[in-house]
């Protein structure tokens, strides 16, 4: 079995966010966080440091925990208002009463570099140029890194979150690929996820897929970060059962976390150079 690492593919990433980075205003980057999920909050730090290493500003904007949703809305309008600011992103989980789908639509569809805002959404799903996600697109970068080939052939998307399950359904299917999308109602999931040549497990549930769900050959790519007891992550794929069935698979952490942090650079780079 192969594992498909991002460490190679995001530092590639990082240096084309540096090299159009160098190229106009320098780019900024805003972070909302209004949570105290430690999981959200190391991925914020980790945004913040990549940025650091190619010279992208990044601010992190806390509101604490028990910030109000008017409060995350206006500060999302005050900094999409800010010509200074070039990418704004709003990290989940959100306190209670606050919907990100409804908050995201505050900011502003040039800057939302992580294709949060509805109308991201719809221009992705009509096949007009928008920002993705940064985690769906992360999929469809290391697929390409590693010369998957998609056209005709059977994609499962375990998930259907507006973050990765959805947007990566329309890109897997601008792809020329055959898309099935599963989430917590499908009935008999591994008899679904067993005819997938491509897998994308993206639910959220640590250790959801096991090797009965994977069709020997298959490439399995986990986006889940499940926070483990000692402090690290694991992924919604049972890694040591699948990799003995599936051809390739990401790990984590290590696989798609890293690319999708670059593309969030590369993302906040463009949209400080569109005119």
């Amino acid at each position: 079995m192969k594992t498909l690492t991002g460490k190679e593919l995001a530092a590639a990433i990082r240096a084309q966010a540096q090299a159009e980075a160098a190229a106009g205003p320098q780019p900024r980057l805003a972070v909302v966080v209004a949570t105290d999920d430690e999981a959200s909050l190391w991925y914020v730090r980790s945004i913040a440091k990549a940025a650091a290493g190619v010279d992208l500003a990044c601010d992190v904007v806390d509101l604490g925990p028990g910030a109000r949703p008017e409060q995350i809305g206006e500060t999302l309008t005050r900094l999409s208002g800010d010509p200074g600011v070039h990418g704004v992103m709003l990290q989940t989980p959100l306190p209670a009463g606050a919907s990100a789908q409804q908050l995201a639509g505050a900011i502003d569809p040039r800057k939302d570099v992580d294709g949060a805002n509805p109308l991201s959404l719809g221009r992705l799903a009509a096949g007009l140029p928008a920002f993705p996600p940064a985690t769906a697109a992360a999929v469809m970068a290391l697929l390409d890194h590693y010369q998957v080939e998609l056209e005709g052939r059977r994609a499962v998307v375990v998930g259907r979150s507006t973050v990765v399950g959805k947007p990566l359904a329309h890109l897997l299917l601008d792809r020329h690929a055959t898309v099935t999308v599963c989430h917590s109602r499908t009935r008999d999931l591994a008899s679904v996820t067993s005819t997938a040549e491509v897998l994308v497990a993206a639910a959220g549930r640590a250790g959801l897929i096991g090797a009965g769900h994977v069709a020997p050959g298959a490439v399995v790519i986990d986006v889940g970060t499940n926070p483990t007891d000692d402090g690290g992550l694991t992924g919604d794929v049972d890694f040591d059962t699948v990799a003995g069935v599936a051809a390739a698979l990401t790990p984590v952490p290590g696989g798609v976390g890293p690319v999708t942090t670059a593309l969030l650079l590369r993302h906040t780079a463009r949209a400080a150079n569109l005119p």
